[in-house]
């Protein structure tokens, strides 16, 4: 029984450190419909092996309604393709920026920038998903 749960907390750690980031957009940040928005996905390292798979950005507006998790929906896709984060500065960890344009037809109001990023991990490469998200504002 202990062995079970410690190979249970190891496998926990395992996949948390997979875990990725978003650096930007920053919460709330103002920006136009139909102008660019850079989307920026940090990896940090981990001691786990891994492979990275690809990322999907998506867009939502909230502004009449609540926002959806972006576990259950994505809203308009902006991006949909590989990622493959890389050392840009000492300071943060590897990352990759994705400039994606805001439709021109979104909402004024908040809306939410949803990311799924999918990775391979461990030793047999079990498929991994998690979802992020930011909140923003659209004038």
């Amino acid at each position: 029984m202990l062995k079970s749960l410690f190979a249970l907390s190891l496998f926990a750690t395992a996949t948390f450190a997979q875990n990725a980031a978003l650096g930007l957009p920053m919460f709330n940040q103002t920006v136009n419909p139909g102008s660019d928005l850079i989307v920026q996905v940090q990896r940090p390292n981990s001691l786990t092996g891994s492979e990275e798979v690809a990322v999907v950005i998506g867009l939502q507006s909230c502004a009449n309604r609540p926002c959806t998790p972006p576990s259950d929906y994505l809203g308009n896709i902006l991006y949909n393709g590989p990622f493959k984060p890389q050392y840009h500065e000492q300071y943060l960890p590897p990352y990759q920026n994705f400039t994606v344009q805001i439709p021109s037809t979104a909402s004024a109001g908040t809306a939410l920038i949803g990311v799924a990023h999918i990775t391979l991990v461990g030793a047999g490469l079990f498929p991994y998903l998690e979802t992020l998200n930011q909140t923003i504002t659209i004038t």
